[in-house]
């Protein structure tokens, strides 16, 4: 398989990077990169070179996609550009690995979007992922915290370290939230949400309300700008708290006294789109769960732009 990278600089601590050296490392060949202008793209070239890639670098998505021989494109670039690649990507059949959040809430006919995206996709017989990469600890979770059962899950709790602040940090980090709580109890309805704290240190609440009963979710977004930032999560009041050896970058999950060494999520779901374009499977975070946490989302963004526009007139 031969992929694209677009938008591969870690510019606005973006993570493009980070998914080509995984496509790379599971038998996947990035053979080049798209950038905005041509010293962009050069110099993201540039920088994949320490994971022993080399990309040619290009800055007219025309003109890559025409010279190269594509089977698939990741998508790691700002979200408000995500459906004209996704569009111009899937006209080409190719498949498409895209960075949450999937599409930009902001878009006022998103739902539409959504649909039009994944008839072309069928139509042209591309496989299409979002990289939501915490469903893949979930296994870890369970074995340091005890198993998950739908049926008994009451109350969901996260905590999430944005470097933006504000309305931005919604799509930023949300996509996590929802992606886990859909992975556990599957697709849901959720509340109105309630959000309280500042444009800093934000807190959603809302009810999700699924198949197997209703769960309590609240979701801390504290802004932190140094790395490694806090992150943590769990159910019914069980918490898995990551850390992260810096000098290895091994990934660590902490509940009391226990710690367990954690497989980066970020390659298992680049793994998982690797194989679903082999075998033809649906992805993990395919279709479903796309479209479910994306509309998810829309509706929370719109709740907090509805109601920070009131305090503005105020």
């Amino acid at each position: 398989m031969n992929v694209a990278i677009i938008g591969a600089r870690r510019a606005r601590n973006g993570i493009g990077e980070y998914i080509a050296n995984y496509f790379q490392k599971n038998g996947a060949r990035v053979v080049c990169v798209l950038g905005t202008t041509e010293d962009t793209s050069s110099r993201a070239s540039w920088s994949l070179g320490k994971y022993g890639i080399t990309a040619r670098p290009y800055h007219d998505f025309a003109e890559m996609v025409s010279r190269e021989d594509l089977q698939a494109v990741a998508i790691a670039s700002p979200a408000d550009s995500h459906l004209g690649f996704l569009k111009a990507s899937l006209a080409r059949g190719l498949s498409v690995f895209c960075e949450k959040p999937f599409l930009d809430p902001a878009r006022e006919n998103l739902p539409a979007d959504l649909d039009d995206v994944f008839v072309q996709a069928s139509a042209g017989g591309g496989t299409v992922a979002m990289s939501s990469q915490w469903p893949f600890c979930l296994t870890a979770y369970e074995e340091l915290c005890g198993a998950l059962v739908p049926a008994r899950v009451r109350r969901f709790s996260i905590r999430l370290s944005p470097i933006c602040s504000g309305l931005a940090m919604i799509p930023d980090s949300v996509p996590h939230a929802l992606s886990i709580l859909h992975a556990v109890l599957g697709p849901g309805t959720i509340s109105p949400p309630a959000f309280s704290g500042t444009d800093t240190d934000m807190t959603i609440e809302f009810t999700y309300t699924a198949a197997h009963g209703r769960c309590a979710a609240s979701i801390a977004l504290v802004q932190e700008r140094e790395q490694p930032r806090s992150f943590w999560f769990g159910f019914n009041n069980r918490i898995a708290r990551r850390s992260i050896e810096t000098a290895r970058y091994g990934i660590f999950f902490h509940s009391g006294d226990h710690r367990l060494p954690v497989a980066d999520p970020l390659e298992l779901c680049v793994r998982d789109f690797i194989e679903a374009c082999s075998t033809g499977r649906e992805p993990v975070i395919g279709r479903g769960h796309i479209v479910a946490t994306t509309r998810l989302l829309k509706q929370i963004y719109d709740a907090y732009f509805l109601q920070d526009d009131e305090k503005r007139r105020l």
